[in-house]
């Protein structure tokens, strides 16, 4: 599910109107190029609020070459804009937040303003719209926050599932993908680590520290075969290996430097997919996790997905398989190129 894409995403995809908000960001830009390299869609709309990010992806995927893409200005704060946006729309991957943990801790109304409020419009919308499918992007910052950013985003699940309950008895459904850091991302530590080893110094906060990773591509097969398959009311985590913060400096540069600068505010030493309080319900599959709401909506999760998993437990990257420090160099200078 992480590196092949599935036949049922076809359907999900050709012919329909796909709608990505947040659309001119790392997750927007390989998105569109996975959908306009292997799929035919009616119209896909980037939805975003900077119009210079949009002016920048039109030199890679510029109209007269794709006719079926559109590039919409507009934020998800404003209701009016989306609402007028999404007409039509079959399906919307919502991916427009504030991420950035620092800024967000030093705007945090802006933030929630972006992360909650944003989200509770575009769930408004596409109710109003009635959009088919509705896929929340989020992180695993969320579970167990200790930050503002990953507050949101756990806000952000809660309001997504919830849409479920306000559709009512139309056929809009709601689910969420949760995942972990993105190699080479912004905010990923990969890239200030690929310029700090020209000076063979690298400046990091704990040498404990672990993270869960996988690469872009791998977050987008995992969106979109999740959207494919999703009934509403699901969150959807992957199984991924994690590295610890030592190792990626050894894979990056082994002979340079190690400084430690100590832990910043909000930061963990180690990420959680999902905490012992969820893991009751929890569906195991091969290679990712279904987490199913305590909340009814009417959905046989059991026949669809499979019996919930009978261990509870933390899914953290501290006690996580570690990927090998050959993998995660072909990772890091793969995905680099």
């Amino acid at each position: 599910m992480l590196n092949e894409l599935l036949q049922n995403v076809k359907e999900l995809i050709n012919n329909k109107i796909i709608f990505i908000t947040g659309g001119t960001g790392t997750f927007g830009h390989e998105i569109t190029k996975i959908i306009l390299e292997k799929y035919e869609p009616k119209k896909l709309i980037i939805f975003s609020r900077d119009e210079f990010k949009q002016y920048n992806m039109k030199q890679i995927f510029p109209e007269k070459k794709y006719k079926n893409i559109r590039y919409f200005i507009g934020d998800v704060r404003d209701y009016d804009r989306l609402l007028t946006a999404t007409k039509d729309v079959d399906v919307l991957f919502h991916a427009a937040a504030m991420k950035q943990v620092d800024t967000v801790e030093y705007n945090p109304f802006e933030a929630i303003k972006t992360n909650i409020y944003g989200t509770e419009n575009v769930i408004k919308a596409s109710i109003a719209n009635k959009i088919k499918k509705v896929i929340g992007v989020s992180t695993d910052k969320c579970v167990s926050p200790t930050n503002l950013y990953g507050a949101t985003k756990l806000c952000l699940e809660k309001l997504i599932i919830h849409g479920n309950i306000m559709a009512g008895e139309q056929d809009t459904i709601f689910s969420v993908l949760r995942y972990g850091n993105v190699i080479n991302s912004r905010g990923s530590v990969v890239p200030l680590f690929l310029k700090q080893k020209e000076n063979n110094l690298f400046t990091i906060t704990d040498p404990k520290m672990t993270r869960f990773t996988l690469t872009i591509n791998q977050a987008i097969n995992f969106v979109l075969n999740s959207a494919s398959v999703m009934i509403g009311g699901e969150i959807f985590i992957p199984k991924l290996p994690s590295y610890d913060i030592l190792q990626l400096t050894r894979v990056i540069n082994p002979e340079s430097e190690v400084k430690v600068i100590g832990i910043r505010p909000g930061e963990k030493i180690h990420e959680s997919m999902f905490s012992v309080n969820d893991s009751h319900n929890i569906i195991e599959k091969e290679d990712y996790f279904v987490l199913t709401s305590d909340i009814n909506f009417n959905k046989d999760y059991a026949n669809y997905y499979g019996e919930k998993m009978k261990k509870q437990y933390d899914y953290n990257s501290g006690d996580n398989t570690k990927i090998s420090d050959e993998e995660l160099k072909k990772l890091i200078f793969i995905d680099e190129k």
